[in-house]
């Protein structure tokens, strides 16, 4: 196998699908495959890949919410992708073909993946990090300034979360399944009036929405710095922050 610096990078397009969801794509130029981490729909994912003259061998899911899966059978047909997903929830995502779950490994090209389950948002939901590239899939488990909803886990699962996802080098590029910075900026700002880094962030953010433009994927070094549930000391810290920004009217 070659080395990582042998090893050309990918390259990630994202696809904004729904109101406000991004589905990634993931190509590795050495072997040509790509990959749709969470398709939430079929149709724009599969357009944004032929425009690139890409083909989708795989997709990725990282929980089971129809957000999240709900391309996968179209694109399947399309395409006779395989499509990788949690153990935990194979009984919610019936279209998987492979199940992993703490510490397994998926490929594309050269490229490993190794699976962290992150489990709160949903009870099986997992991450996909590849370390030799800086990058993890998150899902809905870590946004820009904010954490999952705690749909189906507790906050001291979510703390755990957190702390696994700020032991990653601090330039890890964090990619998540939603844009939600502003609003969880404007919370974050509440939570923590006196954070500098907040409100130089917040200016950067309401600008880019203001000229229509993403505000994701983010790095693991800028949550750290600015995110009120990465920052939080405690597990019940967390769950007053969760509470909060569930009821956060700002």
């Amino acid at each position: 196998m070659p080395s990582p610096t042998d090893v050309p990078p990918l390259e990630i397009l994202r696809v904004p699908v729904l109101s406000d969801n991004y589905v990634w794509l993931m190509h590795d130029p050495a072997s040509g495959e790509t990959v749709a981490i969470d398709p939430a729909v079929a149709e724009p994912v599969l357009a944004a890949a032929a425009a690139k003259g890409w083909r989708i061998g795989q997709i990725w899911n990282t929980h089971w919410h129809p957000d999240h899966t709900g391309g996968n059978e179209a694109i399947r047909a399309a395409t006779g992708c395989a499509i990788t997903g949690p153990a935990a929830e194979a009984a919610r995502i019936p279209t998987l073909d492979r199940l992993v779950a703490e510490g397994d490994v998926v490929r594309i090209g050269d490229h490993a993946a190794r699976v962290i389950e992150v489990p709160a948002h949903t009870a099986g939901h997992i991450a996909y990090h590849l370390a030799q590239d800086a990058i993890v899939f998150v899902g809905d488990t870590l946004f820009a300034m904010g954490c999952g909803r705690l749909f189906e886990g507790t906050a001291a699962q979510m703390f755990g979360n957190m702390r696994r996802l700020a032991a990653l080098p601090p330039e890890t590029t964090v990619y998540c399944a939603h844009e939600y910075t502003e609003s969880n900026g404007r919370y974050a700002l509440a939570a923590e009036p006196d954070n500098a880094a907040i409100a130089g962030r917040m200016a950067q953010v309401r600008a880019a929405r203001a000229a229509g433009e993403a505000t994701v994927p983010t790095t693991i070094a800028l949550e750290l710095a600015t995110n009120p549930f990465m920052r939080a000391a405690s597990a019940e810290e967390l769950a007053g922050r969760r509470a909060a920004k569930d009821a956060f009217a700002g």
